[in-house]
């Protein structure tokens, strides 16, 4: 099945969606797309003991930023219990290294369990609609980021829920600079000032991480200065504010 990045003429403004909102760039645009598409918007943020949790912050402030008052914080301690990812640990980060040369970032089965955890909260709202920042197009391989699995998984969660249920994810098969011109577009570019993408989860961000890296190229492709820099600018310049 081909799930459309775009929802159909007779769905504008359907009337709920859970977006999965982790505080990065990618869920931070997709907030704010999803805002533009439904009329009541719920956020979903997973503390599953990732090493840069400052983007549990950045996921509240982005909430309060996009005027989203339904937004619950859900505690997964399963897998750090279960390990096996630089994220949830303090190993040197590496963009290779991982079982099959993924990087070792790759969390495996977080967005399934993400997905499916979100797909149940749905469930109880009476939500369809389910908005995630998957995107196989500028991404570190991971292989539940593919359009693909998302397909396959939508259509489990149908069949397990006997729930009509459909993952939105609009920046599938976007760069990360026409991500950014979409952020423009949805009125998320203040937003992302307070967002958080730093594998290292510093404020400033390191600049060397993957993740730092691929936000930086594609704010530099689109020809824009990413935020987030000028606002670590200007509280550096400035620390008393």
């Amino acid at each position: 099945m081909t799930q459309s990045m775009e929802l159909s003429a007779s769905q504008q403004r359907a009337p709920s969606a859970v977006v999965l909102l982790s505080g990065g760039q990618d869920s931070t645009t997709c907030l704010y797309w999803a805002k533009r598409h439904f009329e009541k918007v719920y956020a979903l943020t997973f503390d599953y003991g990732q090493r840069h949790r400052i983007e549990l912050d950045a996921a509240r402030t982005v909430a309060q930023m996009a005027g989203v008052a339904h937004h619950l914080i859900l505690r997964v301690c399963e897998l750090e219990q279960l390990g096996g990812s630089a994220l949830l640990s303090d190993i040197p980060i590496q963009e290779t290294g991982g079982r099959g040369n993924l990087p070792n970032t790759f969390v495996p089965g977080r967005n399934l369990l993400f997905l499916v955890l979100a797909a149940a909260w749905a469930y109880q709202l009476e939500c369809h609609h389910l908005v995630g920042g998957m995107c196989q197009t500028d991404y570190s391989g991971y292989p539940d980021c593919r359009r693909a699995t998302i397909d396959a998984l939508e259509q489990a969660i149908r069949l397990g829920m006997e729930w009509d249920i459909t993952i939105h994810t609009p920046l599938m098969f976007l760069t990360k600079a026409e991500s950014v011109k979409l952020a423009i577009e949805v009125g998320a570019l203040e937003a992302l000032a307070y967002s958080h993408t730093c594998y290292e989860g510093r404020f400033p961000p390191c600049g060397q991480c993957p993740a730092c890296r691929l936000r930086a190229r594609g704010f530099e492709e689109a020809g824009i200065e990413d935020p987030l820099i000028v606002r670590a600018r200007s509280t550096i310049s400035s620390p008393q504010s």
